[in-house]
């Protein structure tokens, strides 16, 4: 049977092999990745890597569950839809990027690291305001309180 592997662009950079009976999956925003940084793995595996562009379903899928978790300042639209294809294809991620880790354990979508040890557990982001520290579960630019910037810290909630 064969294994389906969604790869970002951290997996094409540390990774040196394929498992030979898997298939391989990159979005077009990593294979841009990987120009825009001059590497030039993703010509060498040429027809190795079957390039797919996730549903836009999928993508405000794990646009809305990245504002769940605390993530979406954390990820980049190219992290989305490497998320997002995994999820359209049923295939498991190769990622070093721990961001990626954490959406994907939260949305049950399959992970493995390339490099590094990957998450122990599934972490969410609240926001502190470093002036009056009053802590917010979304995102925003300023504190609505005293107007001191919002810093992101672990929530207490999990």
């Amino acid at each position: 049977m064969t294994t389906k592997l969604v790869l970002d662009t951290s997996a094409l950079f540390s990774m040196q092999d394929l498992p030979p009976d898997s298939e391989a999956f990159v979005t077009s925003s990593v294979l841009k990745e990987l120009k825009k940084h001059g590497d030039k793995r993703a010509e060498l595996w040429g027809e190795m890597l079957t390039v797919s562009d996730p549903l836009p379903a999928t993508v405000r899928k794990v646009k809305e569950a990245s504002s769940r978790t605390g993530d979406s300042t954390r990820i980049s639209p190219t992290d989305v839809e490497v998320l997002a294809l995994a999820l359209d294809t049923g295939g498991i991620i190769l990622t070093d990027d721990y961001s990626i880790q954490n959406l994907a354990a939260y949305l049950g979508v399959p992970y493995q690291p390339v490099g590094m040890r990957g998450i122990r557990r599934v972490l969410r982001w609240s926001w502190r305001c470093v002036g009056c520290g009053k802590v917010y579960e979304k995102e925003m630019r300023d504190c609505p309180i005293c107007g001191s910037p919002l810093k992101s810290t672990l929530s207490r909630k999990h």
